[in-house]
């Protein structure tokens, strides 16, 4: 079966959830996103700007407590949760129990972006996909690590994962050219296997469901392979779903606003030499433009 090309006319026909006119943040969506560490604090401001520059109304943040002071500051839009870090920077089980109380109240769920420590993130990632079963979950970095162990591994109800070829070769224990020789294959392999909506990234982008949908996305530039590009993607996607956009949706539109966002900033710049901190200020106007 042959994937469904993202393209401006296909998103045109897909119209994102929009807030009424006299609708208040509430409405335009709460997303909570965890990640970030001592060594690696920009990765959830990158995420968190991009999912506020894509529209969603509520911010909170849970990052590591060595960090968090900071955060908030440089994020004054957020609410900020302290974690308490293990000794190799990821987050003690007791993260799940701080943020236990905002199960029902997000309606969309980033885990990753800067986390450390393998072995606790896993854990805490199996310990918060029923907490936030009512939410829709997007998982990022090396959280996506959780469908390692047991190798049988299936999500109770689809989440969105987000691996590039070297990740999804990780993951699926195959050569990273062996991903590559077949990407829609090994995108439609795992989405099943895991039970997720698996956006498989890379030069040529393929987004796969677990009832074996399939989208294509080829665009953008190499400037967009840079530090820090993948958390303002995962952000604009779940900023996306946060708004109410199912996964395969926020996950076909993020895609395309990001590889959008690169073409206009090497307009500017040039191919090589922007930054990852400067996409999300073009995701505003890409929306604006693919809405009309």
């Amino acid at each position: 079966m042959d994937a469904t090309a993202i393209t401006p006319a296909l998103l045109r026909g897909w119209p994102l959830p929009m807030p009424t006119p006299d609708g208040d943040k509430e409405v335009r969506g709460h997303l909570l996103i965890i990640g970030g560490s001592r060594e690696m604090p920009g990765a959830i401001l990158l995420a968190a700007t991009a999912a506020l520059r894509a529209g969603a109304g509520k911010l909170t943040l849970a990052t590591a407590a060595s960090v968090a002071p900071q955060v908030a500051i440089a994020m004054p839009e957020a609410k900020v949760i302290a974690l308490e870090e293990t000794a190799h920077g990821g987050f003690r089980r007791e993260a799940k129990d701080r943020l236990a109380p905002l199960a029902g109240k997000v309606s969309a769920v980033l885990v990753g972006p800067g986390m450390s420590d393998d072995a606790a993130s896993c854990e805490l990632m199996r310990n918060l996909l029923p907490v936030f079963a009512n939410s829709r979950i997007i998982i990022d970095a090396c959280a996506m690590n959780v469908v390692c162990n047991p190798s049988n591994f299936r999500f109770a109800q689809p989440v969105l994962i987000t691996p590039h070829a070297g990740e999804m070769a990780h993951l699926t224990r195959q050569s990273k050219e062996a991903v590559l020789a077949d990407p829609q294959g090994a995108a439609l392999d795992a989405a099943q296997r895991w039970n997720a909506v698996v956006a498989l990234k890379g030069a040529l982008t393929i987004i796969a469901t677990p009832d074996g949908q399939c989208w294509s996305h080829q665009g953008g530039n190499v400037g967009l392979a840079i530090s820090g590009s993948g958390d303002t993607l995962a952000g604009i996607i779940t900023g996306l779903a946060a708004r109410g956009a199912p996964l395969e949706q926020a996950c076909s539109w993020g895609i395309a606003l990001h590889a959008l966002a690169g073409e206009q900033l090497a307009l500017r710049f040039g191919i090589l030499g922007y930054l990852a901190r400067e996409i999300p200020a073009e995701v505003p106007a890409l929306l604006r433009h693919l809405a009309t």
